[in-house]
Order: C-alpha cells, then sequence, then structure tokens
C-alpha cells in the first residue's frame, strides 16, 4: 500500500495489524486515530497517547485531531432488516397479531420495582459519564490537550538528532504550563458550591481576576480529569462551569452527582 487512498479503505483491524508491523507508521497511526474517533471507540483515547509518544512534534498531532475533517461525523450505512420467506412472513405476522395491548403493557410493573432501587452501577456510571468515550479537543483547548497527554504511559520516543526547540516555541511550552498552573491553583483555592435539600445551587460570588481565570476552565478539561480519576478536581471542575454556564447548571450539577457516586465506589 503506497497511497493513503488505499490505507483509507482499510478496517481497523487490518490498521492495528499494520502497526504491529511497522509501529512508525505515522500515515497509518492517522488514519486509524481518525477511524477510531468516527466509530465513537474507546480504544481512540488510547491510541491518541500512543500516536502522541511516536509524534516528533505534538503540536502537528494537535493541530491533525482539530481540524474540520478529523472531526466530522462518518457515514453510517442503515441496517437492512434480512429478507423473509413468504412462508416465514405469514409465520411472523401470525406471531405479531397474537400479541395483545395487555402483553406488551405487563412490564410496568417490574420498572415501578426497579425505581424504588435507583442505585447505579459502576458501570452504569461509567456509561453516564461517558468514560472512555473519545474525547473532542477543539483549537483553543491547547492547555485540556498538554493535560490529556499527562494520561500517557508512554515516554517520547528517543531519535537521534532530535531538533532543539526554537524560542518561540519554548515560549509556547512555557505559556501552556502557566495555564495549567492556573487551573490547578484556582482549582485548590475556589470556594465549593454547596446545594440545598432541594436541589438548588447557592451562587458564590466570584472577583474579577477570578472570573479571568474560570476562561480556562472547559468541559474537556473536566472530562479529562475524569478520565485520569482526579474526581475531587473533576467535581470542582463542574462546579465552576456552573457558574460559567449557568443555563447548563441542572447538567453539571446532575454530572457531579453521578461523580460522586463513582467516587464512593473507588474510595
Amino acid at each position: 500500500m503506497n497511497q493513503s487512498t488505499d490505507l483509507t479503505s482499510c478496517s481497523i483491524e487490518e490498521l492495528e495489524g499494520l502497526l504491529v508491523r511497522y509501529p512508525y507508521f505515522q500515515s497509518v497511526r492517522s488514519i486509524l486515530l481518525k477511524k477510531l474517533y468516527q466509530d465513537n471507540s474507546k480504544k481512540y483515547n488510547s491510541m491518541l497517547k500512543t500516536t502522541a509518544a511516536y509524534t516528533l512534534d505534538r503540536e502537528i498531532l494537535f493541530e491533525y485531531i482539530t481540524t474540520e475533517s478529523f472531526l466530522q461525523e462518518s457515514f453510517v450505512q442503515p441496517i437492512k432488516a434480512p429478507l423473509l420467506s413468504t412462508n416465514e412472513e405469514k409465520e411472523q405476522k401470525e406471531i405479531d397479531n397474537g400479541i395483545s395491548t395487555n402483553d406488551i403493557q405487563e412490564p410496568k410493573e417490574e420498572v415501578t420495582e426497579a425505581t424504588d432501587n435507583p442505585i447505579d452501577s459502576i458501570e452504569e456510571l461509567e456509561n453516564k459519564l461517558e468514560i472512555g468515550s473519545p474525547l473532542t479537543i477543539s483549537k483553543n483547548e491547547k492547555h485540556s490537550y498538554e493535560e490529556w497527554l499527562k494520561l500517557t504511559n508512554y515516554s517520547p520516543i528517543d531519535r537521534e538528532n532530535e531538533p532543539l526547540l526554537t524560542e518561540k516555541e519554548k515560549n509556547i511550552e512555557e505559556k501552556k504550563k502557566k495555564n495549567l498552573t492556573i487551573i490547578d491553583r484556582f482549582i485548590e483555592t475556589n470556594p465549593k458550591i454547596v446545594a440545598t435539600k432541594k436541589g438548588t445551587l447557592t451562587p458564590v460570588n466570584i472577583e474579577t481576576s477570578t472570573q479571568e481565570n474560570t476562561n480556562l476552565m472547559t468541559e474537556t478539561l473536566a472530562k479529562i480529569y475524569l478520565e485520569q480519576k482526579k474526581y475531587q478536581k473533576a467535581i470542582q471542575a463542574y462546579e465552576i462551569l456552573i457558574l460559567k454556564y449557568p443555563e447548563k447548571s441542572s447538567f453539571f450539577a446532575n454530572q457531579i452527582l453521578d461523580i460522586k457516586a463513582l467516587q464512593q465506589y473507588n474510595s
């Protein structure tokens, strides 16, 4: 396969097989990364970390995963129902006609019983919080991207004669580190939002200087803290987002409740 057009027609399994044989084949990694993202695969986050370890310039990787062509939704072919033979159609009609309305409504009692015990399992909580789902990072979230890369268990691949960073690149790196430090410091000092018994949220006054720091907080970064199992940071991040986006306060409050429940399982 000499052309990328040939690679795009490969399945995820075929691309993974190629990487086993050719781990430095960057074209394969980039195409596999996109396929995993569009497939909403839980393998995506892990592959992003691995790709970062094999990438000489992570800025290029960041630019790639934030392009419109990368983030566009893939076309999913509708699933066609299997054709039935004449006899099978007749049998199916008889089965359908034999099902009464009362039969369909019977499970109501079971549903009522289930609501009496609303405690979610770890799997249910992780699904509700979408843990492991591909993270979508926008171009203005470089600090979130850098925080995400901390998840990687891989060290950057050593290469001989690797070029030194330019002064401009050093300044960019310093700025990103500074942003993360500001966010961490703000999370540590941010007053907690206390929920009343009725489920309403007590408003918190934020000074102008502190308000500027909230601009660095995003839903992506909150999810990253959750992926890192930094539950307290994730909770505080969503508390900040409640102040930043009051119109979504109900959603963020539910996220906090689910994280606290998950925290109990892991304590």
